[in-house]
């Protein structure tokens, strides 16, 4: 980045607003798929993980950007991933320590991001070619991009498998009310499986294509 460039010029605000659309990585990519379809049953756990997703790839792909021209490229890759495996360390301690009980329903899964197709791929395929301020620039944007689909799944996942939304610090909401239930409504077990959250997934990509036709392919 040049001195006279400035920091959120439009290619820069782009390295952010493109993953959450044209470029984002579950919808259009198809990467990051076995975490949004295992920890979005609640919205809380979703809400975490995409946080700790975005805490891992803004500060990996900013040290593999600052090491790029000293990393041999015969063990980046080793390089790579062990700078990713001590912050998923790092996020898995905090997580114990403050927020014990979304870590037991993360389980695995905070673990795994260590080999989460998107925190890789962006190592590869930008952190390793730019500059440390446009790096992080890209990992919020790519997080971002994959956090909003989680929570948009886990939103429609809990709320008509349950009838409730988990927050972080606020708790179990009870969002439809007792009436409903009084009259008969019934909440969809089917939603909290883990195939509807495939299902929900391929609603997203479908709405996403129907208003872009630019993703859609001849």
């Amino acid at each position: 980045m040049s001195d006279k460039e400035p920091l959120f010029s439009a290619k820069n605000r782009k390295l952010i607003t493109n993953p959450l659309n044209a470029q984002n990585p579950i919808t259009i990519q198809v990467l990051g798929i076995c975490s949004a379809l295992a920890v979005t049953a609640k919205l809380e756990p979703a809400i975490v993980m995409s946080i700790s997703v975005m805490f891992v790839l803004v500060f990996a792909n900013v040290i593999i950007s600052l090491l790029r021209n000293t990393i041999p490229a015969r063990i980046r890759i080793i390089v790579q991933l062990v700078i990713v495996a001590a912050l998923v360390i790092l996020v898995d301690q905090i997580l114990k320590a403050y927020a014990y009980e979304v870590s037991k329903q993360l389980s695995v899964f905070v673990g795994l991001i260590i080999t989460n197709c998107i925190i890789m791929g962006r190592l590869e395929a930008f952190a390793l070619g730019n500059k440390p301020w446009q790096s992080a620039l890209d990992g919020v944007g790519n997080a971002a991009g994959y956090g909003v689909i989680l929570i948009i799944v886990a939103f429609f996942r809990e709320l008509f498998g349950s009838g409730t939304l988990t927050l972080p610090g606020l708790g179990t909401l009870h969002i439809i009310p007792q009436a409903f239930y009084d009259m008969g409504y019934v909440n969809n077990g089917f939603m909290i499986l883990p195939p509807m959250a495939l299902v929900t997934v391929g609603i997203i990509i479908w709405v996403q294509r129907s208003r872009n036709k630019d993703l859609v392919e001849d």
